[in-house]
C-alpha cells in the first residue's frame, strides 16, 4: 500500500465483531494485518467474516486482489513488534484498557499510533500511567466499520499533533471519512447523537405512545431516509424554505424547544427490558438475524454507491 502514512503492517488488539470489521477492511486495502486475540476460535470466525465481507469490499472498490486476503491470527502480543499502526478493540473498561497499553508498550515502538476502538471512554483516561501517553487516541468507527466510512478521532489531553495527523492519514488512505471531534465527552460525538434519539425511542415504549416496531419503522421510513444524505442542521436548513436555516430556527425553533421539554428520561427497568425485547423479537419474527444482517451489508453497499452517485 502507498500514501501519506506509508502503513505497510496494521495490528489489530480484539478479533470480536469490530475488530474482525476493521480487519477486513484493513485487507482489502492491501495491508498485511496481524489480529491478536487469546479465543482460539478467531482464525477460523475471521476468515469466514473476511470471506464474507469482501465481495460488499470490492463492489465498493475498496479491494486491491479479487481473492480475498488473510490475517496472521494468534494469541501471541510479541507478533505486533513490527506493526506500525495499531488498532485497539479491548473491553470497554478502562482497567482492561491500561492494561492493554501497558502490554503493547513493551512490543511496539515508542512512535506506533494506539487508535482505541472504545465507544464510551476518553482518550485522557486510557492514557494514564502508559510510557508514551502522546501516541494514544481514539479512533471511535460506527459497526460494521468496514462498510460506515465515519471514524471519530479524539485526542486526550497527551496527544501529539503528530499522532492525530498520522491517524487522520492512515483512515483517508482506508477509505474513511476521519472527524476530528473537538472537546472529550463521554460517548464522543456520534454515540451522543444516536444516545439521545435512543432514549427518547425507548421513552416512547415505556410511556405507552407508540410499541417498538412502529418506533423502528418511524426511523427507517421517515427521517432516517433523510439522514442518510445530510444531518440535522442541513435537514432543517431546507425546512426553513426560502429563509433558510435562520426562518427555520426563528419561525419553527419555539416549537422544537417545546418538544424538548416533553422528552423523557426513561429507566431501563426489568418490565421495560422485557418490552424492548419482545418487541425486537416481533420484528425478527419476519425474518432471521443472519438474513438481516446480509440485507443490512447489501443495503449499505447500495447506499454508498448511491451517495457517491449523487456527490453526497
Amino acid at each position: 500500500m502507498t500514501g501519506m502514512t506509508g502503513v505497510r503492517r496494521a495490528g489489530i488488539l480484539g478479533g470480536g465483531l469490530i475488530g474482525m470489521s476493521w480487519a477486513s477492511l484493513f485487507l482489502a486495502r492491501g495491508l498485511q494485518v496481524t489480529v491478536v486475540d487469546p479465543d482460539p476460535a478467531t482464525a477460523d470466525r475471521l476468515a469466514e467474516f473476511v470471506a464474507a465481507a469482501w465481495p460488499n469490499l470490492a463492489t465498493l472498490g475498496l479491494t486491491e486482489t479479487e481473492t480475498a486476503l488473510a490475517a496472521h491470527v494468534t494469541d501471541d502480543l510479541q507478533a505486533l513488534a513490527e506493526a506500525e499502526f495499531i488498532q485497539e478493540n479491548g473491553p470497554d473498561r478502562i482497567a482492561a484498557k491500561h492494561r492493554i497499553v501497558a502490554d503493547l508498550e513493551q512490543v511496539i515502538a515508542p512512535h506506533v499510533v494506539i487508535a482505541s476502538s472504545t465507544s464510551s471512554l476518553t482518550a485522557s483516561a486510557i492514557q494514564q500511567g502508559a510510557r508514551h501517553p502522546g501516541r494514544i487516541l481514539v479512533g471511535h468507527p460506527m459497526n460494521p466499520p468496514h462498510l460506515v466510512p465515519m471514524v471519530e478521532l479524539v485526542r486526550g489531553g497527551a496527544t501529539t499533533d503528530a499522532a492525530l495527523d498520522t491517524a487522520e492519514a492512515f483512515y483517508t488512505q482506508m477509505r474513511r471519512v476521519p472527524i476530528r471531534v473537538r472537546k472529550e465527552a463521554p460517548g464522543h460525538l456520534a454515540n451522543r447523537l444516536t444516545a439521545a434519539l435512543y432514549r427518547e425511542a425507548v421513552n416512547l415504549v415505556a410511556e405507552g405512545i407508540a410499541d417498538v416496531e412502529d418506533i423502528d419503522r418511524a426511523i427507517a421510513y421517515g427521517p432516517g431516509m433523510r439522514w442518510a444524505f445530510m444531518g440535522p442542521h442541513l435537514t432543517y436548513h431546507l425546512g426553513g424554505g426560502a429563509g433558510g436555516y435562520r426562518h427555520y430556527l426563528d419561525h419553527l425553533g419555539p416549537t422544537q424547544e417545546a418538544r424538548w421539554t416533553t422528552l423523557g428520561h426513561p429507566v431501563l427497568t426489568e418490565e421495560l427490558k422485557a418490552k424492548l425485547v419482545q418487541g425486537v423479537d416481533r420484528e425478527l419474527a419476519q425474518t432471521d438475524e443472519a438474513t438481516l444482517v446480509e440485507r443490512r451489508d447489501a443495503a449499505l453497499v447500495d447506499l454508498l454507491q448511491l451517495k457517491a452517485r449523487r456527490g453526497l
